[in-house]
């Protein structure tokens, strides 16, 4: 018989309060390096998704059992919780899925949270891969019905009337589209005007890792070479209200990396101004000149080819995240070093130790002195910036040298 786990989906509802849902979230300074002491305590598996809704956090991931961490009481509670900022409290409202979170995405209206997953039933209702769940209840809201089809939905972003997905499905909301597509946030309806046409030359399976949507600009990155015909390759830009690729491209990632890697992309944000974006590479490979294990700044004005603005290499070591604050660039992985070119999974001249997480210059790209450290594991999978700080989601349970099962939170100065 199939197991249901139970799982928290309460979204308490603060005027005023919604938080960032698809890019980079402003902050006056770098946050503090010292995480709250309140965050609740994921005991297993890895946290994969993180949303902030009003002064509700929601936790997605693979894991089926959370504590308290003033009380310590265990609560055998799988794939998605959702927790209160300021006290951690774990809160109460259940639903239940058959399968784990991959994504999610706080709906621009506050009206709920769009959960994407390894799942077929939510509450016991037939319910492929994507769903939008009730703020209050936990509930599937009746009028959004899109579904994924064969394949999985990786990455959400949700902007204006839209909710953007990316993964490696061939269908989504009733429409062919392979890899990414467009869909009304209150229906689920695919808007049949974006249709990227995304693909590969060797045939090879489309995957789009991240997504990530600020103003008009749409960025992704992932495996696949074209866009609406144009060459591509890893990362492309598309206008929100033409609902085409930009002439924005980049040459950038056309090097090779690891062959055990279809691509080499795996995170992609964009400034809260919406004029650069920063992109997370892992690649398996070390050099001074090579795109693999680093970080990037590209500006978003103009078109045609676009330079990196600066790199930053870890000597060799992945990183896959990352999130733009204004004051600073945070990337996160199972990293060592940075600032690391000339580094093959050792310290390099001139390489700056950080272990798991760190921050970056905006302008310069060089990590700046804030480093509270965090285990590596696979590593820092989820960074996600908000009014109360940066939200960290991994596969580990150390940061700043304390205890924090798998989520934390750092807060703003």
């Amino acid at each position: 018989m199939r197991r249901l786990l139970a799982l928290v989906l309460l979204l308490t509802a603060v005027a005023g309060l919604a938080g960032p849902a698809a890019a980079g979230f402003a902050q006056p300074a770098v946050v503090s390096e010292r995480p709250v002491a309140w965050t609740p305590d994921v005991l297993n598996g890895t946290v994969t998704a993180i949303a902030v809704l009003g002064a509700t956090v929601v936790v997605g991931g693979d894991f089926t059992q959370l504590a308290d961490p003033s009380t310590h009481r265990k609560y055998n509670r799988g794939y998605l919780f959702a927790f209160a900022l300021g006290t951690g409290r774990i809160l109460d409202a259940t639903a239940t899925l058959d399968g784990p979170v991959t994504a999610l995405a706080t709906a621009p209206d506050g009206s709920g949270v769009f959960v994407a997953g390894k799942f077929a039933k939510v509450n016991g209702a037939p319910r492929t891969g994507l769903v939008k769940l009730d703020p209050t209840t936990g509930a599937a809201v009746p009028g959004f019905t899109a579904t994924a089809g064969k394949g999985q939905i990786r990455s959400l972003a949700a902007a204006g009337p839209w909710l953007y997905a990316g993964g490696t499905f061939t269908q989504l909301g009733g429409l062919p589209r392979v890899g990414l597509a467009r869909l009304d946030a209150t229906t689920g309806a695919a808007d049949p005007a974006l249709d990227l046409r995304l693909a590969r030359r060797n045939r090879g399976l489309v995957k789009v890792e991240q997504v990530a949507a600020q103003g008009s600009a749409v960025a992704f990155v992932g495996a696949f070479d074209t866009v609406a015909g144009r060459p591509r390759p890893q990362i492309a830009v598309a206008d929100a209200a033409s609902a085409a690729v930009t002439d924005w491209s980049t040459d950038a990632y056309t090097g090779r990396c690891n062959t055990l890697y279809d691509s080499y992309l795996r995170g992609v944000d964009i400034a809260p101004d919406g004029t650069w974006l920063a992109v997370a590479a892992t690649g398996g490979m070390a050099g001074p000149t090579r795109m693999c294990d680093s970080a990037a700044r590209f500006d978003l004005t103009g078109s045609g080819n676009h330079k990196p603005t600066w790199v930053n290499r870890t000597g060799g070591n992945t990183l896959w995240s990352v999130a733009i604050s204004g004051t600073a660039v945070y990337v996160g992985g199972h990293m060592q070093w940075m600032d690391n070119p000339k580094g093959h999974k050792t310290r390099g001249p001139g390489a700056t130790p950080r272990s798991g997480i760190a921050a970056l210059d905006p302008a310069t790209g060089t990590a700046l002195p804030w480093n509270p450290g965090h285990s590596r594991g696979v590593g820092v999978g989820v960074l996600l910036t908000c009014p109360a700080g940066l939200l960290i989601g991994s596969d580990t349970d150390q940061v700043a040298g304390e205890y924090h099962g798998r989520i934390s939170l750092l807060p703003t100065a």
